[in-house]
């Protein structure tokens, strides 16, 4: 199918400038023609966007598919059917908040990977690190929960995590995600807010284990991205081996300086801790969640600022967790307060799609592209704050060379 969008205020991603009406021509999943002119050829399909802004599809570089509820209670008995349904909704629902890519950083998604390929459900383009892989009494040990006793096996498997103790054990988890196709791989460093059982300012693995990781990756020409909120856990990582981490909201100057030297990059993801703040307990957070959430928001608001000032280079993620994921355009908002729009988009669209390993096809309005679009009202660079509610914001969402929304 060709579809032909017309006239719209194009933002190109490179120089973070609109460059005026353009017209844009889709085939299949690609861009095939951008030009100032009028097409001369057939379309199946021709929308005039006259009067609005055409963007790439926004890329979110945090997600998770797998944590479908807050209510963690209520999560740990959901059966197979049930969960692979709710992961379905969340997918569709990302899709017409105009997120045409994600990068999920923890959870078995290959069953949904593959139900959006099939065409089964609608979803993102989903670019996956698997299971995350957690030392015992870790960020993503939620067996912690049910009172689980001590296990003799070498790794203890569950949806969202491998518990995997020592280095040979974290080898052979981070193997076995590799082989099952994830792009990348996910590591827990520090203690977090979701998790049952740790303390959130507590340092997880050794370096002889973050090691065991960042070699797997590094031999299969990819990378291990780390979970970590304060100096000492970003410290272990980067000086180990991991070239991404997660969140960073405790980061010191110091360490900001040397992950800019090592060339790490972070990916804030502040709009998840407000979330939990006014949802998390209406919802059934657990108590102790909701208190380990106290000024994790506020200190994530500084970290943009010691990480912008040593030269960090910044990613664009929301971490929202079930309910909260109807959230996720908030980030625009919340990182509008904090940054100048052409820095936040830049972030979107230029380092998260070198996250995603699909530079030159995510993230850009070009011939060769994949063909995802959005078209906002807002304009970007003057209101990016806008675009915080998709409904109200967006008229046209292409993803994939399939319209998922069209409002003209």
């Amino acid at each position: 199918m060709i579809i032909q969008v017309l006239n719209g205020n194009l933002l190109d991603t490179e120089s973070m400038e609109l460059l005026g009406e353009r017209h844009i021509t889709l085939s299949e999943d690609r861009i095939i023609d951008v030009s100032e002119t009028p097409p001369t050829g057939r379309a199946d399909l021709t929308i005039d966007v006259r009067g609005q802004h055409i963007l790439p599809g926004f890329i979110d570089g945090h997600v998770h598919h797998v944590i479908t509820t807050m209510n963690f209670a209520r999560l740990v008995k959901m059966s197979s059917v049930e969960k692979a349904l709710a992961m379905g909704k969340l997918a569709e629902a990302t899709v017409l908040r105009g997120f045409t890519t994600v990068r999920d950083t923890g959870g078995h998604t290959t069953g949904l990977v593959r139900a959006i390929e099939s065409g089964l459900c609608e979803g993102p383009r989903i670019i996956r690190s698997g299971r995350a892989i957690s030392q015992t009494g870790g960020h993503g040990d939620v067996e912690a929960a049910l009172g689980a006793g001590l296990c003799a096996c070498q790794v203890l498997s569950n949806d969202f995590s491998h518990v995997a103790d020592g280095p040979d054990a974290v080898r052979s988890a981070v193997r076995h995600e590799l082989r099952d196709g994830s792009q990348f791989i996910k590591l827990m460093t520090s203690g977090g807010v979701a998790s049952p059982s740790d303390p959130f300012d507590c340092v997880q693995y050794t370096p002889e284990e973050v090691r065991a990781a960042t070699v797997e990756t590094d031999h299969r020409k990819t990378y291990t991205t780390a979970h970590a909120y304060q100096p000492e856990a970003i410290s272990l990582a980067i000086e180990n081996g991991v070239r991404c981490i997660e969140h960073g909201n405790l980061v010191d100057a110091e360490t900001a300086a040397r992950m800019a030297e090592l060339e790490v990059i972070m990916v804030p993801t502040l709009v998840t801790y407000r979330a939990m703040a006014e949802l998390g307990a209406k919802i059934g957070l657990p108590k102790r969640n909701v208190s380990k959430n106290e000024g994790v928001f506020e200190s994530g608001q500084q970290s943009i600022e010691v990480a912008r000032r040593a030269g960090v280079r910044l990613g664009f993620g929301t971490d929202l967790l079930g309910e909260a994921q109807t959230w996720q355009n908030r980030e625009f908002e919340i990182r509008a307060e904090l940054e100048d729009a052409r820095d936040v988009l830049d972030a979107m669209y230029r380092v998260n799609p070198g996250l995603c390993g699909l530079e030159g096809e995510i993230g850009r309005v070009a011939v060769g592209a994949f063909a995802d679009l959005v078209v906002t009202k807002p304009n970007p660079i003057e209101d990016l704050a806008g675009l915080a509610d998709p409904e109200s914001a967006l008229s046209l969402i292409v993803s994939k060379g399939r319209i998922v929304r069209n409002d003209f």
